[in-house]
């Protein structure tokens, strides 16, 4: 089965198991699959939003029953100022920080825990997940599609280097091998 195949044919799942915690990689790459004509747009934003909501509602629904426990742990303590900071506007602007939390540097996984830990009712979070997930998929999937312009002249030229490179590889590979089983062979044979 060639890449191509599986990307066909299990492309749309692994970009939701791929987007569940951290997805713009794996958004940008379904772009590019889209672009390639290997994956459809539509179902490559889809997909990425599917996965990206599921992984947020998951950690919310961890910062909900466990957060303020998390938030607590040692290892976050240095970060105590930035959490009451995230709070204070979790507090003031709820509908913008749980649609903008997936845009923010360093808040994709810490974000949903916050958002959960603060209470803020489930009623609001999903409706808002939903959006969020929806615009951040449709953004990255569409800057992957532009970017596989770019980048599909690239990759074609890759998997020409990379048959040549695996078998420089191998080449290197078999001679480190035979010069490591001569020196062995020549270890055993000395008194």
């Amino acid at each position: 089965m060639d890449i191509n195949q599986l990307i066909s044919q299990y492309g749309y799942a692994a970009l939701v198991i791929g987007s569940l915690a951290e997805g713009e990689t794996i958004t940008l790459l379904g772009g590019v699959a889209a672009h390639q004509g290997l994956l459809r747009f539509p179902l490559v934003v889809v997909a990425v939003a599917l996965g990206g909501m599921i992984g947020d509602q998951l950690l919310y629904l961890l910062g909900r029953r466990y957060g303020e426990r998390i938030l607590q742990h040692k290892r976050l303590r240095r970060y105590q100022d930035k959490i009451e900071h995230a709070r204070t506007m979790i507090t003031r602007h709820p509908r913008l920080f749980v649609i903008g939390t997936r845009f923010m540097y360093g808040f994709r996984v810490i974000g949903p825990l916050l958002i959960g830990a603060s209470r803020l009712p489930p009623h609001v979070f999903l409706p808002l997940n939903i959006v969020g997930a929806l615009i951040w998929a449709t953004i990255f999937t569409t800057l992957g599609y532009v970017g596989g312009e770019v980048i599909a002249p690239w990759l074609h030229a890759l998997d020409q280097h990379l048959k040549h490179l695996v078998w420089v590889v191998g080449a290197v590979a078999l001679v480190w091998l035979v010069r490591f089983g001569i020196r062995r062979w020549r270890a055993s044979r000395r008194p």
